[in-house]
């Protein structure tokens, strides 16, 4: 333990002791010394956060045996039910839409999502973020945002790897505008699903002139769109600043470059280039141009969508038309002379071929030819290697000697143990891997197996799954797991990659805060300290009210459900309302949105699943999640006070 975090436990711990002289009961007491004991753990990670969730739920488990000692009459949670939260609707509904969301990656759905957004946005954080950012908050605004976000996490997983930006600087956007995105309308967030409920359940109990009209379905739209606008604009402005560049769970893609320079000595270069009308490269082939100018071509785009890449793809006597685009592997001194000789454009970023050549699509490979090749004494060109093997060849070990492109590789007669090294795309390598005429030395590189054909099957369970969560009152687990076993019983996914699909620290870490949130709820805890917090402000303006209305639900909802806090603090919002003359249909919409206000630390759903995929920690969240939860409070508080 650092000195910091012990001076932090002595903070803590006489804060709990002094709570202790103050509060009405005991059970508040033990329960206020477990929360700031909770709040400790996780913000000083003294240990991983889903170990320090399972110890507390361990510690709330003890109480029933240690209650004589502690002066409690039973423990603070029952037995009986502390492991409810493992089948929770929360927890199940969250495994349920990770096998969703691998089941429709495995289709490669989410691949072409990943490549649209890559040739909208290129490859800078500043445009991809909007762009990823804005579309899960849209579908957040009619979908649980836990399934938005899980259906988009393999979608940033491979912008990550095609585009060099790590995963760190992409998720905690895409998750804060998902929550962000469950304030647009009635059905984003189950707060707002339950907050008319709750007002026709207040309304029981009011005199006929007090009595409150119900939301729309599209009454809080100003609201949420203003909230998403500011959660973009604020990782654009502050991203840099706020957002880590951490490892994260997810593998890494090789860069098949850089390994190409560490490993031969040459500085090679991959990039993409359009030819215009006028260049002299048009009619010219393959042949006539990659000796001489000492480039590879292993991709191209003729015609606006065709594209020619592996077995079949490119070969040396396709000609060269206007308005292509190529990819080329060469030295870059090689890149700039080629482009400046023909006048072609170089792209910064792949367009193109942001698919095609992502590190995850293709790369640099070694293969080996072994004695009894059938390839022994014939050379590349004389086999079409590039359009038989999809091998584009760009040095040759022989002899103990490494030639390059521009040095006749193509022409020399292969011998047993000569190695190539060539560009290829990783599922031409998987088949070379079962090819007698040669030995693949390259083993580390992505081998994805994609099922396009299971496309039908995934997108009907995918459909039926949501219909049911939009158009029916059956229980969200039991919605997002009809099309979860869906796609396992039409063999979209394995049993065995379904299980691999659930990020099991996300299931633990929620699970486990579920016991404390009944114990803060049921032991009157969170209602004293609501009292206590109303009490203070009683005699304030009326925005003054509202905003501490708000804030109290913030708070509540960061260390209980979202749902839990809705229900507790409504029927105190609205008599709090008629108190002060202020319109109780507000401050109760002012609850339910305030829910969403969970930033600073990862016990929303959201943030559960994106903290291990992006490598962050505690103080990750409560660095930029700080920042995000006082915008939302100022901007819902602007935006309701203009609107209502």
């Amino acid at each position: 333990m650092s000195r910091k975090q012990l001076i932090a436990g002595i903070l803590f711990g006489i804060a709990a002791l002094y709570l202790a002289t103050v509060v009405p009961t005991v059970e508040i007491a033990w329960v206020t010394g477990i929360l700031l004991f909770t709040i400790y753990l996780f913000a000083f990670e003294v240990v991983e956060v889903d170990v320090a969730a399972a110890t507390v739920m361990v510690l709330l488990g003890l109480t029933s045996l240690l209650a004589p000692l502690m002066g409690l009459d039973r423990g603070l949670v029952d037995t009986q039910h502390l492991f409810d939260g493992f089948a929770s609707n929360a927890v199940i509904s969250i495994i349920a839409v990770m096998i969703i969301g691998a089941g429709l990656d495995k289709t490669g759905l989410m691949s072409k999502v990943a490549s649209f957004i890559l040739k909208i946005g290129g490859t800078t954080e500043t445009r991809i973020i909007p762009i990823i950012s804005a579309t899960v908050g849209v579908i957040s605004s009619f979908m649980q945002n836990v399934g938005a976000t899980a259906l988009f996490l393999p979608v940033v997983s491979r912008i990550s790897a095609r585009s060099g930006l790590p995963m760190s600087r992409l998720l905690m956007p895409m998750g804060f505008c998902a929550i962000l995105g469950g304030t647009v309308t009635m059905v984003g967030s189950s707060p707002l699903i339950l907050l008319n409920d709750l007002i026709l359940t207040s309304n029981q109990a009011l005199p006929e002139g007090q009595r409150m009209e119900t939301w729309n379905l599209f009454s809080v739209t100003p609201i949420g769109l203003a909230l998403v606008v500011t959660g973009i604009i604020y990782f654009v402005l502050a991203g840099r600043l706020v957002l880590p560049t951490t490892k994260g769970e997810g593998g890494k893609a090789t860069d098949s470059i850089a390994y190409l320079q560490k490993t031969y000595g040459v500085e090679y270069c991959m990039k993409e280039m359009v030819i215009p009308k006028d260049s002299e490269l048009v009619g010219k082939t393959l042949n006539d141009i990659e000796g001489v100018n000492k480039i590879r071509v292993v991709a191209m785009v003729r015609g606006g969508n065709d594209l020619a890449i592996g077995p079949g793809g490119v070969a040396r006597d396709v000609p060269f038309e206007a308005s292509s685009a190529i990819g080329i592997v060469a030295a870059k001194e090689s890149c700039s002379a080629f482009a400046t000789k023909y006048g072609l454009r170089t792209r910064e970023d792949f367009e193109a071929f942001s698919d095609a050549l992502a590190p995850t699509k293709a790369g640099i490979a070694e293969v080996v030819i072994p004695p009894g090749s059938a390839l022994i004494g014939k050379s590349a060109r004389d086999v079409w290697m590039r359009k038989r093997y999809g091998l584009s060849m760009v040095a040759l070990h022989s002899g103990g000697k490494t030639r390059h492109e521009g040095e006749g590789i193509r022409d020399l007669p292969l011998q047993a143990g000569d190695t190539i090294v060539g560009h290829i795309p990783w599922e031409a390598l998987v088949r070379l891997e079962k090819d007698r005429d040669f030995v693949v030395v390259t083993t580390e590189y992505p081998h994805e197996e994609l099922r396009p054909n299971k496309v039908p099957a995934a997108g009907v369970f995918f459909a039926i799954a949501l219909g049911l969560v939009l158009f029916t009152d059956l229980r969200l687990s039991v919605a997002l797991l009809t099309g979860a076993m869906g796609m396992i019983l039409s063999r979209v996914l394995t049993i065995e990659e379904a299980y691999q699909a659930v990020s099991w620290k996300t299931v633990f870490l929620l699970a486990s805060l579920i016991p404390l949130g009944l114990a803060v709820e049921t032991t009157g805890t969170a209602k004293w300290i609501a009292e206590q917090v109303l009490s203070v402000v009683g005699t304030a303006p009326g925005w003054v009210i509202q905003a501490s209305v708000a804030v109290l639900a913030t708070f509540f909802t960061l260390v209980m459900s979202n749902v839990g806090a809705t229900v507790l603090l409504v029927p105190l919002a609205v008599n709090i309302a008629i108190g002060v003359g202020a319109d109780p249909a507000v401050f109760a919409l002012t609850v339910a949105i305030a829910t969403s206000n969970s930033f600073l630390i990862p016990t929303h759903q959201v943030n559960a699943l994106i903290m291990g995929p992006g490598g962050y920690g505690v103080p990750h969240f409560m660095r930029a999640g700080s920042v995000m939860t006082l915008l939302f409070l100022v901007v819902m508080m602007l935006m309701m006070n203009l609107v209502f």
